[in-house]
């Protein structure tokens, strides 16, 4: 029986670093070489990053992701390595309508087998989806035929994406090919409680088709999106025999066993060209041959990093994609306004999670609807965090803008424009900070609000991005609770969870003034937001009809708003993001 020892390289690259991500690449294949391994596989796109989007269209880019993948192939001797790119297949006329359009090339989400400094077989992505972000249909074609290769004895065959799972696909014709083992590599996004679901979907392939499968995963924050790793092995019975870190950059090697099926007799010559690399519809299969080991091999110890529950995992989640959109983006520090509610504690505590305390800034600006404790928490948060914190009151700011606006306004009584305006106010500080010292603005809004409208344009919606974006309000409190419970001390004062939310903008404000309570709003924004239930759906499930009309009214006429704000985390099925697009101008009415 031969052993395979296989190196799972989880990576964390920049989209469109394409000299930045070679040099990762080409250090992860020395490192699976130091490690002895015959075989190393990256994720789905890691030469360009996920999702390149329309870099896709640029044709220089096409160029030289290329060459690239040229120079990966290089640096690999003495190991097989299966690494995701971009292909580029045959010329496509552009229509006549336009010549200023240039001719394109046809694309493929491809998957590149390279061994002894060469590439000798790529294959294309058959089953497109948005799994990763991207909206493939919108650039890539879907592929034809399969890629297996056989190495030492064992017969390897390879996947993308979510295609092991899928009806349709490469899978038959791999098994038909007698395969032992399938790689499948992957940029799935991170969703709340997905992970679990899909380490259960690739257990159930290795165990219904009788193989090995390997899997890997993207690693690392891009823009909105944020990819978990969680890369892991599994055996034939459908028994995890390894698993990687998840939400770190990971190298996972594991020794497999291979039961030496492969025939001899399908031996083909190694294509030399792109152009002979795959037959469209057919399945090719290619024997690469390796010089033997000169020093013996020492079994590995398998390592099976822990599982963390949803919530531990989202946390995780909203820290990575904090730091990465933050370093990314060459920024050194990020500056948020701290009021003592919740919302801004926890973003906080996670930009002090992701960056260090000492490139987080925190602005404390009371009004005079501010109260005694809101400012006592905010100080006592940014001590407990040993974060900087800043207090500038905007009182005088707010009496010149009112001075300023008393003869335009006449007699018309105050309300929510002199409530907006201590908005405005603070985000005009928090820009005015950002400008004078480089900062990244952290806003602090959640879900729940930006559902309904209830925050302020260009005041606090203003910044750069948006930490909680896609998290409900009663997350944010399960979200704290959890962040309290980690280290010897909680970082949030448990005052700042007793009182009721209030965005202080006029006398005794509470949230629920205007909104359903949070944990009947966000039941209700679940069901309407990511589940497209209709109204009648959402009454039928015990909710009070007039109540659930009003929310749905809230979210429809808030879009012009949350067309305007900052990207932001994704941690749930479906955000304010890529996956939600409602005309502003609308005149659907439910009834």
């Amino acid at each position: 029986m031969h052993t395979i020892r296989m190196a799972l390289a989880q990576v964390n690259v920049l989209v469109g670093d394409l000299e930045g991500n070679t040099r990762l690449l080409c250090s992860m294949i020395d490192r699976a070489r130091e490690a002895q391994a015959d075989v190393v596989v990256f994720p789905e796109l890691a030469v360009t990053g996920a999702p390149p989007e329309d870099l896709l269209l640029k044709q220089w880019f096409l160029d030289e992701s290329r060459k690239a993948v040229v120079e990966v192939a290089r640096s690999c001797i003495g190991l097989v390595a299966v690494v995701g790119y971009v292909e580029q297949g045959s010329l496509v006329r552009q229509v006549a309508w336009s010549s200023s359009v240039p001719d394109r090339f046809e694309l493929y989400n491809a998957a590149a087998i390279v061994a002894n400094g060469q590439c000798l077989a790529s294959y294309r992505k058959q089953v497109l989806g948005a799994e990763n972000g991207c909206e493939e249909e919108r650039y890539f074609c879907a592929g034809r035929g399969g890629v297996v290769f056989e190495l030492q004895g064992m017969t390897i065959g390879v996947t993308m994406g979510d295609e092991l799972w899928r009806p349709r696909g490469p899978v038959p014709a791999l098994l038909e090919a007698d395969v032992d083992l399938i790689v499948n590599i992957s940029a799935t996004p991170f969703v709340m409680g997905r992970r679990p679901w899909r380490e259960q979907a690739l257990v159930k392939s290795a165990q219904r088709h009788g193989v090995m499968v390997a899997h890997v995963n993207l690693v690392g924050g891009q823009d909105g999106l944020v990819f978990d790793g969680g890369s892991l092995v599994v055996d034939r019975n459908g028994e995890v025999v390894a698993r990687a870190k998840v939400f770190e950059e990971d190298l996972l090697v594991t020794d497999l066993p291979g039961e030496g099926r492969a025939n001899e007799s399908v031996r083909q010559d190694l294509p030399q060209s792109a152009d002979e690399r795959q037959h469209e519809g057919q399945l090719k299969r290619i024997i690469i041959s390796m010089p033997p080991r000169t020093t013996s091999l020492v079994p590995t110890v398998p390592r099976v990093e822990p599982r963390y529950d949803d919530l531990e995992e989202t946390y995780k989640a909203l820290v990575l994609g904090v730091r990465d959109y933050t370093v990314k983006n060459r920024f050194a520090n990020v500056v948020l306004g701290v009021s003592g509610g919740v919302d801004s504690a926890l973003t906080a505590a996670i930009a002090v999670d992701a960056l260090g305390a000492e490139h987080v800034v925190g602005l404390c600006m009371p009004s005079p609807y501010t109260s005694v404790e809101s400012v006592e928490d905010a100080v006592e948060l940014a001590r407990r965090l040993a974060m900087t914190c800043l207090t500038i009151p905007i009182t005088p700011l707010l009496e010149v803008y009112r001075h300023s606006l008393a003869q335009a306004f006449g007699e018309a009584p105050m309300g929510q424009t002199e409530e907006n305006l201590q908005a405005r106010i603070r985000g005009m500080i928090l820009m005015a900070f950002s400008n004078k010292f480089g900062h990244l603005v952290l806003t602090t809004g959640n879900k729940s609000e930006m559902s309904v409208g209830y925050a302020t344009l260009y005041g606090d919606m203003a910044g750069g991005f948006a930490v909680l974006k896609d998290v409900p309000k009663t997350m944010v409190y399960d979200l704290v609770r959890l962040r309290n419970r980690q280290g010897t001390l909680p970082v949030i004062p448990q005052r700042i969870l007793d009182r009721p939310p209030t965005a202080e903008l006029r006398p005794n404000q509470k949230d629920e003034d205007s909104l359903p309570p949070y944990s009947i709003l966000d039941s209700i924004l679940k069901a309407y937001v990511e589940e497209d239930r209709s109204v009648e759906e959402i009454t039928a499930r015990g909710f009070d009809h007039e109540m659930v009309t009003y929310v749905a009214g809230l979210v429809d006429r808030s879009e012009y708003k949350r067309r305007q704000a900052p990207p932001g985390v994704k941690i749930t099925r479906r955000g304010f993001g890529q996956e939600w697009r409602m005309p502003i101008t609308n005149g659907y009415r439910h009834s």
